[in-house]
């Protein structure tokens, strides 16, 4: 009963992830009959519709959305068992690594980070999603996730990495055309580049006058370029479009080579610190637990360059 239990919750989490019956055959090697079949077989046993079906996609119901969320964490907690077990008696880490992080910083620091750990640890699968949003973890049966900025929900843990400040900065071309800004106030008469992220106000940036006190000035600024994507807006900084704020994680190479200057230097913003998120302490896997100690262990090396403004 059990093990049929666990194949239902199995079939079932691999549905609502493809969004699509046929996705998930071919996922598990089953016909799209076979699959629909299975689909209905569960619901007549639950008593309840879990899914609404179109031509193309189906949706979860109320009842499918309840079922997904404690599949995933019977799951997780299935893995995490016999992955314990299993482990007993030996120090190599085994296992399966979910990692979620951001899009540009995941391509660009995580993977290669990941790619060390597994080489040093070829007992662990590794399966890594970036995106532009912070996932559910229990829904999403995410074992930890590497974001800028502390988690808003409590319920998480949060381990932070790296400190991480944030700057205004602008090319030496553009600072020769238009002049450097003196006050905040000369940032509306600026060009500049926004670079859009999540849920914030467009166009808002927030400052700091000194202390802890809080951001207490904020200011509306204008530019002809935004994105969603940081590498975008850092390649328009570097080719003289305008001013722009960016984190000393991405700013330090391009001020220690003169390619970008920071301007305002002494106007603090909020800083951008790098966590890593993660639902349980308690029953973390030992993998889990090693790369965590990993990524903090790598980003405590990387010490802020000398470059930059000294911290308020």
């Amino acid at each position: 009963m059990y093990t049929d239990a666990a194949s239902e919750m199995t079939f079932f989490v691999l549905v609502a992830r493809h969004g699509s019956l046929a996705a998930a055959a071919r996922a598990l090697d089953l016909t799209p009959p076979a699959a629909t079949k299975r689909l209905a077989q569960l619901e007549a046993r639950l008593g309840v519709r879990l899914v609404n079906r179109t031509t193309r996609r189906i949706s979860l119901t109320a009842e499918g959305e309840t079922y997904l969320a404690h599949a995933t964490r019977i799951l997780a907690a299935i893995r995490t068992m016999e992955d314990e077990v299993a482990g007993k008696g030996g120090d190599e880490l085994r296992g399966l690594l979910r990692v979620n992080a951001t899009l540009g910083f995941g391509r660009t620091a995580i993977a290669p980070l990941l790619s060390e750990f597994a080489r040093r640890h070829p007992g662990v699968e590794v399966q890594m999603d970036v995106t532009d949003r912070p996932v559910d973890l229990a829904e999403h049966g995410v074992d930890l996730a590497i974001r800028f900025g502390a988690p808003p929900d409590k319920r998480l843990n949060a381990r932070r990495v790296l400190s991480n400040r944030r700057f205004l900065c602008a090319s030496p071309r553009y600072l020769q055309q238009h002049g450097a800004p003196a006050l905040l106030d000369d940032l509306a008469r600026h060009r500049c580049i926004v670079h859009r992220q999540n849920d914030d106000a467009y166009g808002i940036w927030r400052f700091r006058q000194g202390g802890e006190g809080g951001y207490d000035r904020t200011v509306k600024v204008h530019g002809a370029l935004s994105s969603n994507d940081g590498d975008i807006v850092l390649g328009w900084a570097l080719d003289g479009h305008g001013i722009l704020i960016r984190s000393e994680w991405d700013l330090a190479r391009y001020v220690e080579s003169g390619r970008l200057k920071i301007v305002l230097p002494q106007y603090a913003l909020p800083s951008a610190d790098l966590f890593v998120v993660y639902l349980n302490r308690r029953n973390q896997a030992a993998r889990t637990r090693a790369f965590i100690d990993f990524l903090v262990e790598h980003f405590a090396a990387a010490a802020p360059s000398s470059a930059l403004p000294p911290a308020a």
